[in-house]
């Protein structure tokens, strides 16, 4: 029995080749959260038809016609078109990286196909806006990534109310005015950092924050380490050391 046809969108998070002509690629979906797909023929050009498979490079947003069985882990795709023609992501060398070290973030992160359309709409919104996004306002974006993205896996850090809490206990996500009993915490300029950070509603924010490399680096570097102590086999980013490099 032919199981039942959606309309959705999708983030392409990774495309593998698959045979002589298909892929199998990794969408983080609206409908049904995160799916693989094998998507056939896609890599084959021919007189009439030139090949598609650029439409599934990481980063891609599509409107998808999706066949869907829950009892299956591979799915397939019965059409596919761009949602979004991005500006810069995929030509400028920054934005680009930034795309990449996101992507690695959300696979990292999201691991079951659970449904969840505000992390979609917050996924899809980000993209928009880094696409868009002044120089002043890339260069900032993963931290403002960062530090949004955790809430949907249930780990936000808390906005500090206390002036005199300062110092950032990186195990338990909040701000205290003493000094925990273990070493995961930060202080000085990289907790007052993230502290301006946090206040970050909308992108377009991040100018008002001015931040030097080695901040960056820092600030990078410690909420990396904070995920890794929330989320089970999170480990390093890969994605993380190129980053920091193109930033400067």
């Amino acid at each position: 029995m032919t199981p039942p046809l959606h309309k959705t969108k999708g983030l392409v998070l990774r495309a593998v080749k698959y045979g002589e002509t298909s892929l199998i690629v990794s969408v983080y979906t609206e409908l049904f959260g995160l799916q693989s797909y094998l998507v056939q023929g896609v890599r084959l050009a021919t007189k009439k038809s030139p090949a598609r498979a650029n439409l599934f490079q990481p980063g891609s947003l599509l409107d998808l016609v999706v066949y869907h069985n829950e009892l299956r882990q591979l799915q397939r795709i019965r059409e596919f078109r761009w949602a979004v023609l991005y500006r810069d992501l995929f030509s400028d060398v920054v934005k680009n990286s930034v795309l990449l070290f996101i992507l690695e973030l959300v696979q990292k992160s999201i691991r079951q196909p659970e449904c969840n359309p505000d992390l979609f709409a917050f996924l899809e919104d980000a993209l928009l806006e880094l696409d868009q996004a002044p120089a002043a306002v890339t260069a900032n974006f993963p931290l403002y990534f960062l530090l949004h993205f955790c809430a949907f896996s249930g780990f936000q850090l808390s906005d500090p109310r206390e002036e005199d809490a300062v110092i950032l206990d990186l195990r338990e996500g909040c701000f205290t005015r003493q000094y925990p009993q273990h070493g995961n915490y930060v202080d000085g300029t990289v907790a007052q950092s993230i502290r301006e950070l946090l206040k970050v509603m909308q992108p377009h924010e991040l100018t008002e924050i001015p931040l030097q490399q080695l901040q960056r680096r820092r600030l990078l570097e410690t909420l990396e380490l904070y995920y890794a102590l929330h989320l089970p086999e999170f480990g390093k980013m890969k994605t993380l050391p190129v980053l920091q490099e193109v930033l400067g």
